[in-house]
């Protein structure tokens, strides 16, 4: 057991209304954040003053105002201050229940193979519900091959993000074109990029994670036919760069099955999953075929 240290940053941009909620659900948790760091980015709402003047003086806080630059500019200015062993991300607009530090710690502290945590949410606000993996912890080992060969999103929103920090300032350390792209949604720097770079990923269902739910802030809201394909096409930009410099290419398919047996108590999707990327790599079809069914096998004697 290790005890581990974390910090948070909340990322803000036009939020005033919401982002003291965010930051007292933070500074609340039983399992007290070694650091609690605010970004805001260029906010134009007032926030600034607003933040100086709530947080300004409060030695658990440091503030960062700075000129706006977009979601992933903003977390590599958080991070540039971490020094905890994990942050753990916020979004201005949504909030956590008290204990869930406390919960994410418990396996970070017992896990010291674990580098990248990713929680259930629960939507307030427009509307209620829960929305998660499982109902219970799910072991999903090494995720590389299958977020590369299928763009396979292990993770969740940003305010369900836990990373050991180490890698998550790898994650964001990006070229220029790629930070001006990924302004918005750059969890999926995050996501992705702790799986092509080699973490170790656990699902825990904390029910403490409270995702507001206002206007078409929803990730799981309608877009066009036009901007899910540009979405696509963005998201394998991503990956491919971190697949670049992980050194993982269309050959590792052959080793689907070392990565699978990294995993525990995963859904039997994820087993599909692992026998189609068989499927997908090189070689004769009946090499293929006993890739896939080293797969199958596997996972059957591990249920013994």
């Amino acid at each position: 057991m290790t005890d581990t240290s974390f910090a948070v940053i909340v990322t803000n941009y036009n939020y005033r209304a919401y982002v003291a909620e965010a930051v007292d659900s933070a500074l609340a948790q039983t399992r007290a954040p070694e650091q609690v760091v605010i970004v805001d980015d260029g906010s134009t709402d007032g926030s600034p003053a607003f933040l100086r003047e709530r947080y300004g003086h409060d030695p658990r806080v440091t503030l960062l105002c700075g000129e706006n630059g977009g979601q992933l500019v903003a977390f590599q200015r958080g991070l540039a201050v971490v020094e905890a062993d994990v942050a753990c991300f916020l979004d201005a607009d949504d909030r956590w229940e008290p204990d869930y530090l406390q919960k994410i710690g418990d396996t970070f502290d017992a896990r010291s193979d674990v580098d990248f945590v990713f929680s259930d949410i629960v939507r307030f606000g427009g509307e209620s519900r829960r929305i998660g993996d499982a109902s219970h912890e799910i072991d999903y080992g090494y995720t590389a091959i299958a977020t590369y060969a299928l763009a396979h999103w292990y993770g969740g929103p940003t305010s369900a993000l836990c990373v050991r920090t180490a890698l998550a300032k790898e994650c964001v350390d990006l070229p220029p074109v790629l930070v001006k792209r990924w302004r918005l949604c750059a969890d999926a720097a995050l996501v992705y990029g702790a799986s092509v770079l080699g973490g170790r990923k656990v699902f825990v269902p904390t029910g403490a994670v409270m995702y507001r739910v206002h206007g078409n802030n929803g990730w799981w809201s309608n877009r066009s036919q036009v901007a899910s394909y540009k979405n696509r096409i963005r998201a394998r930009e991503l990956i491919n760069h971190y697949a670049k410099l992980a050194g993982i290419c269309d050959h590792t398919l052959e080793s689907a099955k070392f990565e699978y047996r990294t995993k525990a108590n995963t859904p039997s999707h994820e087993k599909k999953r692992y026998i189609n990327m068989a499927m997908m790599s090189p070689g004769p079809l009946w090499k293929r075929l006993e890739r896939a069914a080293s797969i199958f096998s596997e996972r059957k004697s591990r249920k013994k």
